[in-house]
């Protein structure tokens, strides 16, 4: 091999394995606005989809749902819906009522059972992130 043909290849060489490295990386799961859970009452075995809007607290029988965070992959990343719920259980007993916080954490649509609920009479499931309440999954 000539010296001018191995300085052409070695050029290519560097061009090739220089174009390699600038391939973009995997997008970031985009913040959304409002998180899509599922509910099951447990002693009617009614089930029940609802929206909870980030930041504010909604209610699902004696539960008061807040979440605090909403994301969800582009659709060309490998499916990862999370959402940061804070879950507290409203009791009235007589004349007072208190709240005791049963769940804190990130819920994960596609592994429900990795970071679950565990409550006596509810389940609530974290089915899908949105931009808007009322709009499709998008």
């Amino acid at each position: 091999m000539t010296k001018a043909a191995f300085t052409i290849a070695l050029a290519l060489f560097i061009a090739a394995a220089s174009a390699h490295a600038q391939t973009a990386a995997p997008a970031a799961a985009a913040p959304r606005a409002v998180a899509v859970l599922q509910g099951l009452d447990k002693t009617t075995a009614r089930v029940t989809t609802f929206e909870a809007p980030v930041g504010r607290s909604v209610r699902f029988g004696t539960l008061v749902i807040t979440a605090r965070a909403c994301n969800k992959q582009p659709p060309e990343e490998a499916p990862n819906t999370t959402a940061f719920l804070q879950i507290d259980d409203t009791r009235s007993t007589g004349s007072s009522a208190s709240a005791e916080r049963v769940f804190s954490g990130w819920m994960f649509a596609e592994s429900p059972s990795l970071s679950a609920l565990e409550h006596a009479v509810y389940d609530v499931t974290l089915l899908d992130c949105k931009t808007t309440a009322g709009s499709s999954s998008k």
